[in-house]
């Protein structure tokens, strides 16, 4: 098992937006179909896209875990 600490950007990054579209899908599940961001962004696409990411995150974790570049591990962890 990998920490974070040794994870590369990729999955850093990918990681926080999915955190991100989590909190925002959690939001927008307390509202009603017709509510807009601000009066002008209108809540269903976003909550569309936002729940194809969620499910494309652990769709392509696979392949982009391979991409990633990892720190490596020092000898304190290592045995």
């Amino acid at each position: 098992v990998k920490s974070i600490r040794y994870r590369g950007p990729i999955f850093k990054t990918l990681l926080t937006i999915f955190v991100i579209s989590f909190f925002i899908l959690g939001f927008l599940g307390t509202k009603a179909p017709s509510y807009a961001f601000f009066d002008v962004i209108p809540g269903a696409p976003v909550a569309q896209l936002l729940s194809a990411y969620y499910f494309l995150f652990f769709l392509t974790m696979p392949w982009w875990s391979k991409i990633d570049k990892y720190k490596p591990e020092p000898d304190r962890v290592t045995m």
